[in-house]
């Protein structure tokens, strides 16, 4: 702002760089949507967050906002950015050039994250740096459309002005006219003549006591408009003259700004191929095989169909999601190599068109996240079609000095599984559907992996393109350099799923019912306490084999009042759940799973 001009208030600036930094986004998210949907700043910003943050923050966030923690992250930076783009635009209020820089920074913060991204490229650099160049446009037109220094006005009204002259010089006099005319303007240079030689006469004349002729009065000039001061005229700098703030001026660049930002955002999702994996999915289905070794149809003792009881089969929309991907990655299964080398003698590439030729079969198999708390919700059941990973290493010759497979998802993510338990006979598969549909996108479509009996940091890489046999004293996955255990057997755990901590119940009769599980063990018993006392049996649904797991009930009688409930589980090993309190960090929680009901 000029010393000599009008400051733009405080919200109006702050208005102009949240608009810049909208267009900043959008713009990069359509061109992320062209390269690569992880480039974008946010996300690229928001990955490179999630890998520097303390394992404790982690799994205070999932513990806190569950598998919302994503949508809370992006949510939060994009609050963040919105604050530095307000204050951008405050500080552009004091001097154009600084909310410049303050946008040339944004970019180059975002084209960092993104070159730390796994697999980046020189050109993931483009969403953060076009983005940052619109933004910057975007915020020097919508001041300069708000701080109006007149030259509009005065040019129109001089070309008014030279519209005017030249009406009057068309409008021809007549002849007579024409001779007075004439006369008239020669008395008038005459007498400007006279003027301009006697300017010293007259100041002896002055001096003598004499008057000075009187002069003809002067002509007419065209009259033009007092819009401008010195130094505002066309031609001068942007900064160098009055400023007027428009309001009417800004808020329609800020509509349109603000326009512009979600359509850009809009194509950007667009582009970031989500219906073109739907539509692959599809695809997929109509030529999925069926299972060469069907899993043997599920009891119908394994459901209780006890209300508010987990069902055995968690639909797939229900499963839990823990994964660090912030963007679900889209992989065409017409491309999807799945490359099997390191300590291996015959290294193997697949296509999603091999591994469907390959023998598949199905298995029931319960997942569960090292982060679960004790009776928290991080654990399904599904059943699972692939191709048997120990079959495909077998045929890549591994190595007995090989006891750690480092697997790869198509974001970078990687997860040591260790070789023994692939290769002992349970059914660890290279998965491509669940429950009877093709692996949801979410869920790892095309191909993911399934290790029964292993928490799933160190087993169940979705999206896998990669698998490298090595050795856990040469390499490490994801979680195990930020405080987890490299290697994840299950615990043996309980839950009680009703009633819920905290009902009201009827006095009297009261079921309780649950989930136990051991994968690849299984569970043998249940035990339910109320208030600290005896433990009970409680009553097993029947389970289809040791990977799931199993469904509990026992009828309590329950006097009014305040009570406490207790549930333990014991494997088919004879071990039974511990009482000691432990958090999930570094290898899963322990310690029994209690609710407080109130009785009445």
């Amino acid at each position: 702002m000029n010393a000599a001009g009008t400051r733009m208030p405080a919200w109006a600036a702050a208005l102009t760089g949240l608009v810049a930094g909208a267009v900043a986004l959008g713009v990069a998210q359509i061109v992320a949507g062209l390269i690569d949907p992880g480039a974008a700043p946010v996300v690229a910003v928001g990955g490179t967050m999630v890998d520097a943050t303390p394992a404790g923050l982690k799994e205070w966030a999932i513990r806190t906002f569950g598998s919302n923690d994503k949508p809370v992250l992006l949510g939060g930076i994009v609050v963040v950015l919105a604050l530095v783009a307000a204050g951008l635009g405050l500080l552009a209020r004091r001097r154009r050039a600084y909310g410049t820089l303050g946008l040339a920074v944004f970019g180059l913060v975002g084209a960092a994250a993104a070159l730390s991204r796994p697999d980046a490229g020189v050109a993931h650099v483009l969403p953060s740096l076009v983005g940052a160049a619109a933004g910057a446009w975007t915020l020097s037109r919508l001041t300069r459309r708000a701080m109006s220094s007149g030259e509009e006005d005065y040019v129109a009204a001089s070309r008014a002005a030279d519209h005017a002259a030249a009406g009057r010089v068309l409008a021809v006099p007549a002849p007579a006219e024409r001779t007075t005319a004439a006369r008239a303007r020669a008395e008038r240079a005459g007498a400007e003549r006279a003027r301009v030689a006697g300017v010293g006469e007259e100041s002896g004349a002055a001096e003598s006591g004499l008057a000075a002729p009187a002069a003809p009065p002067p002509s007419p000039s065209p009259v033009m408009p007092a819009v401008m001061r010195a130094g505002a005229g066309p031609g001068a700098g942007p900064d160098s003259g009055p400023y007027v703030f428009d309001r009417r001026r800004l808020l329609t660049g800020a509509a349109a700004g603000v326009a512009v930002a979600g359509v850009a955002g809009f194509g950007g999702w667009l582009l970031k191929g989500s219906k073109d994996a739907e539509l692959a999915r599809r695809g997929v289905a109509r030529m999925l095989p069926r299972a060469g070794r069907p899993a043997a149809p599920i009891p119908a003792g394994a459901d209780l169909r006890i209300p508010g009881l987990s069902p055995f089969v968690t639909p797939n929309a229900e499963f839990y999601r823990v994964d660090t991907a912030l963007v679900v990655p889209s992989v065409d299964p017409a491309r999807w190599t799945l490359k099997i080398h390191g300590l291996v003698d015959r290294p193997v590439e697949l296509t999603f068109a091999d591994l469907l030729k390959r023998p598949l079969m199905e298995a029931d198999v319960t997942l569960t996240c090292v982060s679960n708390e004790v009776g928290g919700p991080y654990i399904g059941n599904a059943r699972w079609l692939g191709a048997r990973l120990a079959d495909v290493l077998r045929e890549a010759g591994i190595r007995r000095e090989a006891d750690m497979l480092l697997s790869v998802s198509q974001d970078g993510w990687t997860c040591g599984t260790p070789v023994d338990v692939v290769m002992d006979g349970r059914d660890a598969l290279l998965a491509v559907a669940m429950n009877g549909e093709v692996l949801p996108e979410a869920h790892g479509f095309p191909v993911r992996q399934v290790v029964p009996g292993l928490y799933g940091y160190v087993s169940a890489t979705k999206w896998v393109t990669e698998i490298r046999a090595t050795r856990f004293d040469r390499d490490e996955g994801y979680w195990t350099p930020r405080g987890w255990a490299p290697r994840g057997p299950i615990k043996t755990q309980s839950r009680i799923d009703l009633p819920h901590d905290g009902d009201e119940v009827t006095a009297g009769r009261t079921t309780a019912a649950g989930v136990a599980w051991a994968q690849h063990r299984g569970v043998d018993a249940v035990e339910v306490r109320v208030d600290g006392g005896a433990w009970r049996q409680a009553r097993l649904a029947d389970t289809p084999g040791l990977d799931t797991w199993r469904q509990w009930s026992l009828d309590l009688d329950l006097t009014p009042g305040r009570h406490t409930i207790s549930v333990r589980a014991t494997d088919a090993t004879g071990y039974t759940q511990t009482s000691d309190e432990a958090p999930p960090a570094p290898d899963g929680a322990t310690g029994f799973h209690t609710i407080a009901v109130t009785a009445r």
